[in-house]
């Protein structure tokens, strides 16, 4: 951020990372393996599905070593990592949308348990991204039909709720669907929580997740209803009663409660406030009416933010689509400075974690025409934030629990 205030700026940032690392994918899994001492003595079986699943098999070796006699990994392409045993399946696909890469890895799935022992248990790891990146059509749904309902949802500004209804009417996995292919075995599906209410029927479309009557959102368009009617019964799996239990291990609520103890370590006045959920320029508004009469200190909010896309959007995600907003109507506001950013390291489609505002922001001369109200109504704030210096790039983080809002208010409190 080209700022004077460097020092709020570093401070942000610090607080930032402090909230990842309280989450992170392989501490807080190995953590819950050791603690648990599940199935002890057996040999198991490990499948990993999410942005942060190479984070999550770490913790997972960490804990259970060499009891993990077969693997399968599905994560974000970019996001493999290696160091893994050789036999181990390491899978990339698509994410936000799915591609070939992930119809492979949802059959390459049914392939993995299929071919298991009958009573070996199963270690699921289940974390955001997996609505995209694994997937078994029914017939008479496509690949491109599938991308066009994704691409849909995503600009649609529908909350992941309602976004994950839909995706499980059009899959024979989620929505519990999986568990069918188990047979008896013991699963355990330890998760990261990138959900409102950390609800495990949301989270990756409810892979493992009990069956439950679930209607699709209603108010869609004909070409959606038309392809709802039009699809075909998935094709009936054995019968299948594994004695499955969920657990939550890392979620959004840690992260904020983790940035606030670290601000308190700093000797710093903290407010933490209620999650974010509302559409970005509902919370804009609200963000920088508070701001503005709020008294000094770290503020902290979680949550994710909604987001109407235009046609065709431009870089950047919400996060840095709040911060471009927020920069602006604060335009020439003294000590205010705000991080807006995923906690997963990516944004909407690009590379780049959130953004880092202030008051001077928008008041930089800089060379993209139209200025931050064209950036915004184009929903190209990444391309704005990036010539004014501000993006955060922290690459995959191995956690994944909605995002994180962090403002430090070092001026008066306006009346």
């Amino acid at each position: 951020m080209q700022s004077a205030d460097t020092h709020a700026e570093s401070l942000l940032l610090q607080l930032y990372h402090a909230g990842l690392e309280a989450v992170a994918g392989e501490p807080v899994t190995a953590r819950y393996l050791r603690q648990r001492l599940w199935q002890p003595d057996r040999p198991v079986a490990l499948l990993a599905c999410g942005k942060a699943a190479p984070a999550m098999a770490r913790g997972a070796v960490a804990a259970l070593g060499p009891r993990i006699e077969q693997a399968l990994l599905v994560t974000k392409h970019g996001h493999r990592e290696s160091g893994f045993p050789a036999h181990w399946q390491c899978l990339e696909a698509g994410h936000p949308l799915p591609d070939e890469a992930s119809l492979q890895a949802g059959q390459r799935v049914l392939e993995f348990v299929a071919a298991l022992p009958p009573h070996m248990p199963l270690l699921a790891l289940i974390s955001g991204g997996s609505s995209a990146l694994l997937e078994v059509l029914p017939p008479g749904v496509s690949l491109a039909d599938l991308r066009r309902v994704n691409d849909w949802l995503l600009g649609s500004g529908a909350d992941i709720g309602a976004m994950n209804r839909l995706r499980k009417a059009l899959s024979c996995i989620k929505g519990g669907k999986l568990a069918d292919y188990l047979g008896e075995r013991p699963v355990l599906s330890l998760m990261m929580s990138d959900v409102p209410g950390d609800d495990p029927a949301v989270i990756g479309s409810g892979l493992l997740s009990p069956r439950a009557a679930e209607v699709p959102p209603t108010q869609l368009p004909d070409w959606l209803a038309a392809l709802l009617a039009g699809r075909a019964d998935c094709p009936p799996a054995a019968a299948s009663t594994p004695r499955i239990e969920q657990q939550i291990i890392a979620s959004n609520r840690e992260a904020c409660e983790a940035v606030a103890d670290a601000a308190r370590a700093r000797s710093l006045a903290v407010e933490l406030h209620e999650p974010l959920y509302a559409p970005v320029p509902e919370v804009t508004a609200q963000l920088a009416g508070f701001l503005r009469t709020a008294a000094p200190g770290v503020h902290i909010w979680g949550g994710e933010p909604t987001l109407t896309l235009p046609a065709q959007p431009g870089r950047g995600g919400r996060n840095q689509h709040l911060a471009l907003s927020l920069a602006r109507v604060l335009a020439g506001e003294p000590g205010i400075s705000i991080l807006c950013g995923a906690t997963d390291g990516s944004d909407g489609p690009g590379h780049d974690a959130g953004a880092l505002i202030d008051g001077t922001t928008v008041l930089q001369e800089l060379d993209y025409p139209g200025g931050a109200a064209r950036a915004l109504a184009d929903a190209d704030s990444g391309t704005y934030l990036a010539e004014a210096g501000a993006l955060i790039d922290t690459g995959p983080t191995g956690t994944n629990v909605m995002d994180l809002v962090i403002a430090i208010k070092t001026g008066p409190r306006d009346e």
